[in-house]
Parts: C-alpha cells; sequence; structure tokens
C-alpha cells in the first residue's frame, strides 16, 4: 500500500487557483497538473509535470503526485496521461509573484530571513561541485569511473574550495529546505546593505544538514543502479556527474562504491579491485554481520563516495566534501565473498548539539529485515560507552522518525516493565543513552504520564502492556531469541 504524504509536495501551492480545461499531448508543459495512472495503486491521480525529456524519439514527462512522498515521482510516458479530464494549466509569472510561491522549475521568492551558511573559510563545500560541476568531469568517458579507489591516508588533494553564495542567488548543494541554513546553527542573519566582500564570514556550521530552495525542485536523475547482485531504483536526486544520468544503469562496486557507466569497464575493475570490506576497523562481529568504523579524514574518497549513494535514497541530508569531521559506522553482512554493505550511520567526532548520528541509512535492498533497528541500537549503544546521551540530526526522513520511534517506544516501554519501585525520566534518559526530551516524548507518544494527587506520574497503560505481550509471543513463535534487535 502507497502511503500518502501532505508535507512532500514539491510543486506549487495552490494559492492562486488554476486555470482548468482540456489539453492534448503537445500542449503539454512543465507546471500543469493532470491526472496520471499510478501503477502502484492502479488508479489516476493527480500529479504535477516537473520536467520532459525526449528518449529513443519519444517524450516522457518527470511527474508529482499529489500528496505523495518525492520518492514515488517517476518518469511517465504520454500513453499514461488521462486527456479526457480536465487538467490545471500553470500560474502565470506574475501570479506567481503575487503567490509569493515559484514553481518546480522557477526561481525562488526572496527570502526574508536567512540562515547562517556557510562562510568562505572553511565552509564545507557540497560535493555537486567536485562530481559534475569541474570540466574534468564533464570531459570523463562514458565507461570511466567518477571517483577514485579510498586513498590509505588522508590529504589535500581531495579537497575543494568553498564557494560563497550570496543572498538572492540559487546555489548547487544537494539539500533541502530553505537557501543557507544549517540544522547546528539556528541564528538569523541579518544582510546589512554593504557589498558581500565586506560582509564579515559566518561561522563554520556543524552537523550534516544543509537546506537549499533549490533541491526541491530536483529531478531524480539516476534510472537504476547496480550494486552487488542487486538492482535498486534510486529515490532522489543525487550529484553524480552527467555522463550517468544517460545510462539505463550505472554500476557501483560494493566494496569500494566507485561508480561506472558500462559493464564491461565494471567488470574489468572487479578484477583488479582487492578491497573486501569497508576500510575501517572492525568493531563487532557476530555470526553474519560486522560493523567497521571508518574515519572520514583518513579515507575522504570513500566517505564521500558513501555520502554520493547514500543521497540517493535520503532527501533532507547533505553531501558534503569535507567528510574529516565524521565517522562512519558501517554494517556488513559477511560471506565468502566478503562483507557487503547493508547501511551506516555518521556521527560528527565532536558535535556540540549532542547528536549521536547525523546521518542514518539502511539500502533498500536490506530493508524490512530489522537492520536498520540494530544500526539505531548500536548507536546508542556507542553512547553508553561514552557515558554521553545522544540524539539523531533532526529532521529525520518518513521512513526514519517511524523507526526512531519504534525503537524508542520499545525501550522505553521494556525498560518500564523490567524496573520495580519508581523511576524519573533523567532514570530512564541515562540508562537508555536516550535525551529527556526523546524520553518525554515518547511517553507522552505512548500515554504513559499522568497526573496523580498533584504530581505527573509514569504508568504504562493496559494497552501498551498488552501490545508488548503479544509482540513478544510473535518473537517467540518465530524463534526470535533477540527479538527487538532484529526488527524494524
Amino acid at each position: 500500500m502507497v502511503t500518502r504524504d501532505a508535507s512532500a509536495d514539491v510543486g506549487t501551492p495552490d494559492v492562486v487557483p488554476r486555470e482548468k480545461g482540456i489539453a492534448t499531448i503537445d500542449q503539454l508543459k512543465i507546471g500543469m497538473k493532470l491526472y496520471t495512472l499510478h501503477l502502484a495503486s492502479n488508479e489516476h491521480r493527480l500529479a504535477e509535470i516537473l520536467s520532459i525529456q525526449t528518449r529513443k524519439g519519444e517524450p516522457y514527462y518527470y511527474v508529482h503526485y499529489d500528496e505523495f512522498n518525492k520518492r514515488l515521482d517517476e518518469w511517465v510516458p504520454a500513453s499514461r496521461f488521462d486527456l479526457t479530464r480536465e487538467v490545471e494549466f500553470p500560474l502565470p509569472e506574475d501570479q506567481h509573484a503575487r503567490a509569493g510561491t515559484h514553481g518546480a522549475h522557477g526561481s525562488p521568492a526572496p527570502q526574508k530571513n536567512l540562515k547562517r551558511g556557510r562562510g568562505s573559510q572553511g565552509g564545507r563545500d557540497s560535493i555537486s561541485g567536485t562530481a559534475g560541476g569541474t570540466p574534468k568531469a564533464q570531459k570523463r568517458a562514458r565507461g570511466a569511473t567518477a571517483t577514485s579507489p579510498p586513498a590509505p591516508s588522508g590529504g589535500k588533494e581531495n579537497e575543494d574550495p568553498s564557494r560563497v553564495q550570496t543572498p538572492g542567488t540559487t546555489g548547487e548543494g544537494v539539500d533541502d529546505d530553505t537557501a543557507m541554513s544549517v540544522d547546528g546553527d539556528k541564528k538569523d542573519l541579518v544582510v546589512p546593505a554593504t557589498p558581500a566582500a565586506t560582509q564579515p564570514a559566518p561561522e563554520r556550521p556543524h552537523g550534516s544538514l544543509s537546506q537549499s530552495t533549490n533541491e526541491i525542485s530536483k529531478v531524480r536523475n539516476l534510472t537504476s543502479i547496480q550494486i552487488g547482485k542487486h538492482v535498486v531504483e534510486p529515490w532522489y536526486f543525487s550529484p553524480y556527474p552527467v555522463e550517468f544520468t544517460e545510462l539505463d544503469t550505472m554500476y557501483i562496486c560494493e566494496f569500494c562504491l566507485c561508480c561506472f557507466g558500462s559493464s564491461r569497464s565494471f567488470q574489468r575493475h572487479r578484477q583488479k579491485c582487492t578491497l573486501l570490506h569497508p576500510p575501517g576497523n572492525e568493531i563487532y562481529r557476530d555470526s553474519d554481520v560486522s560493523f567497521f568504523e571508518v574515519d572520514g579524514r583518513r579515507q575522504r574518497t570513500w566517505a564521500r563516495n558513501l555520502s554520493l549513494l547514500s543521497k540517493l535514497f535520503l532527501d533532507h541530508k547533505t553531501v558534503f566534501s569535507d567528510v574529516d569531521p565524521f565517522l562512519f559506522y558501517c554494517m556488513t553482512t559477511r560471506d565468502a565473498h566478503g562483507c557487503h554493505l547493508v547501511g551506516y550511520f555518521s556521527k560528527e567526532k565532536g558535535s556540540p548539539d549532542g547528536y549521536n548520528v547525523a546521518c542514518i541509512l539502511t539500502l533498500p535492498q536490506y530493508q524490512r529485515c530489522g537492520y536498520g533497528r540494530l544500526l539505531i541500537e548500536f548507536s546508542y549503544t556507542l553512547s553508553k560507552r561514552e557515558g554521553k546521551q545522544g540524539s539523531p540530526e533532526k529532521p529525520l526522513s518518513d521512513l526514519g522518525l517511524l523507526s526512531y520511534r519504534a525503537y524508542w517506544q520499545d525501550t522505553i516501554v521494556d525498560m518500564l516493565l523490567e524496573t520495580k519501585g519508581e523511576v524519573t525520566i533523567d532514570e530512564l534518559a541515562q540508562k537508555t543513552a536516550m535525551t529527556p526530551t526523546d524520553v518525554l516524548h515518547t511517553l507522552l507518544s505512548l500515554n504513559a504520564l499522568k497526573f496523580y494527587k498533584g504530581q505527573h506520574v509514569i504508568c504504562l497503560t493496559d494497552a501498551v502492556v498488552t501490545q508488548k505481550e503479544k509482540q513478544r509471543e510473535r518473537w517467540k513463535a518465530r524463534g526470535d531469541a533477540e527479538g527487538s534487535s532484529r526488527r524494524n
């Protein structure tokens, strides 16, 4: 069943009523809304055209379905449109400006409150400036690799100069919401009426999140990728070189994460590639799962390749070329051929906001197998060993939020059922390595906070206890001895 997400609309908000009427195929253009056959539900749903391309002599349209998540956007032929029904024509430019909005491919509206962004000194640069924007990248042949194998040690050869984005311009970052904003720095930047060159450089931002107006209009640029034995359809835009966007399939080495444009060049690389696991220290191993700790400073190229790959499935995170401040904890499954990447989470070495996770991802081919929960549990286990309380960097993706809420609820309920006597929110936070805020929000979602005799007390409802008992019975029936450690 396809889930709807009203907050994920990337088209033009209908502040001003649109003109409606009957249209032909020749009249279709960007910004138009019309009913399109959605194959998953086998229904015609209202969708907005975001881009048009000609493939093999036929026009294809990139559409976004109203009230659906962006990852469900897709290229469709004209045969899937229902042109017997009225279409909604795009708003004229003057009405766009009056409404204070911008279309999927229009110019962004002026920002009243700009957030503090990257500075010209020491700022983090988007990797899109190195992967697809340099002349060298444009000259590469279609079958050539876009990235190099991981280096054994760090160096200056992979660093890129920082770019300064002035107010009113559109940057090339691969991030999402408002321009020049970083989650770790919430201070408003007041733009003085002086030349940009005389403005002082802002402080270096923290965290992995950055926001930009132009990312919302990015069209998914890859059709499919092959990584290992899996062929996966990407969800979002990632700034791979332009020559790869014209291919039906891009090949990615599952060990060094280099990308290739043809099967032949990929096979030649596999014969030479000696890497059989992420280039870091193995810090955990059980029967079939291993965790590797990779230092972004020592393995810059590999970490950047991982960031490019993860951006295909993470909409709200930015790919940085400056991966030095991050540690990457990569989860793999082992077999006779090596350690195959399942997922990872990154962590800032010294997060001033107390985040224990910057980005977290389980690759789509391994989702709904319990690995996502294992990644979350591992991040909190590290926090316990450090004697700290942590929380993931916000905002979380829709799937990430569901996974974290499920983990928080299961952890808190288990802790309360095992605890005898009274317990406070601070004590729960200390035992679980969660922040008191996350504990409080989880208790509220469980309806476990009651007001009794002039004070608030923690008390689980009968419905929550019954649900937990049924959950344990299901785990027992499946023979899952570790239950919660292998469930999303």
